[in-house]
């Protein structure tokens, strides 16, 4: 992740520059003279040698404490709840299966998905949408007797499932929004599903940016003519795409929403509240576990230079995979966050170029008899994450009798790499192109590394199969590592500028063309809506329970980018995340 951290510039295990030559001859003299002066010309050549300086980037403290955190508990356990959330489950299948008109049926889709819920009815959903991809979407003349309305929501929810429907069921849409009502609930809501629809949209999709244009000016416009509730819904939407939040978050404010909505369903807000603060149990025993292996780490204790980031770690492996069953993958995932952020602070603040070098080889060859050569705050970083690494690597051995091993030491020797790509950069003063800039920094930012610890973390049962496509997915890989760094450098490079570190995108592109710095952000946001069309048809990739799955975390990944770094360095700054850390982790609804 981008360096983001704070530590009091105390100097720890200091080493001593080499003697200059002028200096060694000296010595060399005074060792061969019988002079009486001898100790104290060496006491002179001795304490005019200075200290390494070591770079400052004042992080702030945890807001929770590992006491905080093990006194963490949830009422929502237990076998009343689940027999009360089985009954409701019942009750929403019966539902489905009664839904009559394709706009409906849609419609229920969707408040299922954005409730959190979607996942205890995948059948039913996929069974559902395969009826109405073929009865009203696979062919042409299936178009033209649909409103605006169904067109727009079906094209969404079908593509993000990955069924194939062509922009051109719009090429008529400015006939179709000729005679549109501004204070219409149904017309407003149209449009709204329409501006939803175009962040769907593949490269070279003419009609679909022109859908986005359109109904974006026209949302605008008119977002405060409605109700209450469609007005919210459009200014959170103009905010921020559907297909760009994280589902987690996204449930909880869409919970509150939908419980004031005139047609609001008693049994599916009943169940998403449950499902919610029973998902939220799980979190919390998970998160207890994770601060459990962080203290034991000392790290913080010995590391005074880096962030006491566990929480912040946690919060995205939320946003990764939310479901509950993936508790063993939130906790290979949270380490793999936190030793990052550790690793990267030592790269960007507090190691000298000479030791990153250093570390980096130790890292390339896996090497845990070398360590000797490290300074001491190195041996302490390098051994707990030596052992985290192998750790999560046996746990998958014992369970799959498979070795992912080598894939980790790459892909972690591939990180330290680009970090030092970056150290050499700021030691010499070079400025990178945009090119050469995101070429490393897409790596650099952790992205690739994350998602090879997420592609064995999820089925377990798939891993051999995962072996088999490993390379399959860089293309989808790299494009949700762009986002995240781009995300990242609008979020955090004023931060990480004023501490001292290389320039980011933002400045790359501003040396470049010559452009100002809001011209920069323009276009660098320019840059993430590519790259999301890009994701959007890698996406179509999608035809087993594994690819879907990994397709999932990856985009994830981009949209937890978005939202971490949305309104500066939500990793490095708690604050920033404090209220949504406290209403996904530790306040039911």
């Amino acid at each position: 992740m981008a360096s983001m951290s704070s530590f009091s510039c105390s100097v720890l295990h200091c080493k001593i520059y080499h003697e200059t030559f002028k200096q060694f001859e000296t010595r060399k003299a005074l060792y061969s003279s019988k002079s009486t002066s001898k100790s104290k010309v060496i006491v002179k050549a001795i304490t005019t040698v200075e200290p390494v300086s070591r770079r400052s980037a004042n992080y702030a403290p945890s807001l929770w404490s590992f006491d905080y955190v093990q006194s963490l508990s949830s009422e929502y356990t237990g076998e009343d709840c689940k027999a009360r959330a089985d009954t409701l489950k019942d009750a929403v299948k019966m539902m489905i299966h009664k839904v009559a008109s394709p706009l409906s049926t849609l419609e229920l889709v969707d408040d299922l998905q954005r409730l959190g819920i979607s996942y205890h009815f995948e059948d039913e959903i996929r069974n559902l949408l395969e009826v109405i991809y073929n009865n009203h979407y696979k062919t042409h003349d299936q178009w033209n007797t649909m409103d605006l309305n169904l067109k727009a929501l079906g094209f969404r929810l079908l593509r993000q499932h990955g069924f194939q429907v062509s922009q051109d069921i719009f090429h008529n849409f400015k006939e179709k929004t000729q005679d549109l009502k501004p204070h219409s609930q149904e017309d407003m809501i149209g449009m709204l599903n329409l501006y939803e629809a175009s962040y769907h949209s593949f490269d070279d999709e003419s009609i679909l940016d022109d859908t986005r244009d359109f109904s974006a000016k026209y949302l605008e416009e008119n977002k405060n003519k409605m109700d209450e509730i469609i007005s919210s819904l459009v200014i959170h939407a103009l905010e921020l795409p559907l297909h760009w939040r994280v589902p987690r978050v996204e449930s909880e404010w869409f919970i509150r929403v939908y419980e004031k909505r005139s047609d609001m369903n008693p049994a599916l807000l009943e169940l998403a509240k449950l499902d919610f603060n029973m998902v939220q149990a799980v979190y919390i025993e998970d998160l207890k576990e994770e601060s459990r292996w962080w203290r034991n780490t000392k790290w913080v204790q010995k590391l005074s230079f880096i962030r006491d980031s566990v929480v912040p770690s946690f919060l995205w492996t939320i946003g990764f995979g939310y479901l509950p069953h993936y508790s063993l993958g939130r906790s290979s995932l949270t380490r793999c966050v936190a030793m990052v952020t550790v690793i990267d602070d030592i790269y960007d603040v507090y190691g000298t170029l000479d030791e990153l070098q250093q570390f980096t080889d130790i890292v390339d060859r896996w090497d845990i008899n070398s360590i000797e050569k490290l300074p001491d705050y190195m041996k302490t970083a390098f051994f707990g994450f030596y052992n985290t690494i192998n750790e999560i690597a046996y746990n998958t051995l014992t369970e799959t009798e498979i070795l992912i091993l080598p894939y980790f030491i790459k892909a972690w020797a591939n990180l330290c790499k680009a970090y030092l790509v970056e150290a050499r950069w700021y030691y010499s003063g070079y400025k990178p192109t945009l090119k050469e800039y995101l070429d490393n920094a897409y790596i650099s930012v952790a992205g690739p590394l994350v998602l090879v610890h997420a592609k064995f973390a999820t089925s377990v049962g798939a891993t051999q199969e995962i072996l088999q496509r490993m390379e399959e997915f860089d293309t989808l890989d790299r494009y949700s590592s762009l986002i995240l760094r781009l995300a990242d450098d609008l979020g955090t490079s004023t931060d990480e500028l004023a501490r001292g570190d290389v320039p980011k995108s933002i400045q790359c592109y501003m040396h470049e063309s010559g452009a100002t710095e809001e011209e920069a952000r323009k276009y660098i946001k320019e840059l993430i809506a590519d790259a999301w069309k890009k994701l959007n048809k890698e996406r179509m990739l999608a035809n087993t329970q594994f690819s879907r799955e990994h397709i999932e975390y990856a985009s994830n990944m981009a949209r937890m980018a978005q939202f971490m770094y949305g309104k500066g360095d939500g990793h490095g700054r708690p604050d920033i995340t404090k209220a949504y850390l406290s209403s996904l982790l530790f306040s039911p609804i």
